[in-house]
C-alpha cells in the first residue's frame, strides 16, 4: 500500500480553500468515480483501492492519500497528478 502526503500553503482564507477543494473534488468525481463526502473542513475521499481526505485551513490545504495494492504501482504520478491539481486550484 502506498501512502501519498501532499501539502500547501495559501493565503485564500479557510472558505475560499474549501470552495477550490469542491471543485477539486467536482473533477475527481467526474475523472476517477471517487465518491466526496465533507466532515466539518475534511473532504473524504473514496473509491475502490483508494481512500483519503483532503483538510482544508485558514493557510493550508494537505491531502492524504492510501493507495490500495493495485494503484502503489502509480504512486509517483497519482502523486504528481495531485500536486498539480492543488498547485493550479490554490492559486488566487
Amino acid at each position: 500500500m502506498a501512502r501519498i502526503v501532499v501539502e500547501r500553503t495559501h493565503t485564500l482564507g479557510r472558505q475560499a480553500a474549501r470552495e477550490k477543494a469542491e471543485q477539486l473534488a467536482a473533477k475527481l468525481v467526474k475523472d476517477y468515480g471517487v465518491r466526496c463526502e465533507w466532515q466539518g473542513d475534511v473532504l473524504a475521499v473514496r473509491r475502490s483501492g483508494a481512500d483519503g481526505r483532503i483538510e482544508v485551513g485558514e493557510d493550508r490545504v494537505r491531502v492524504l492519500l492510501n493507495l490500495g495494492l493495485l494503484l502503489s504501482a502509480m504512486g509517483s504520478s497519482v502523486q504528481a497528478q495531485i500536486e498539480h491539481a492543488l498547485d493550479k486550484a490554490l492559486q488566487a
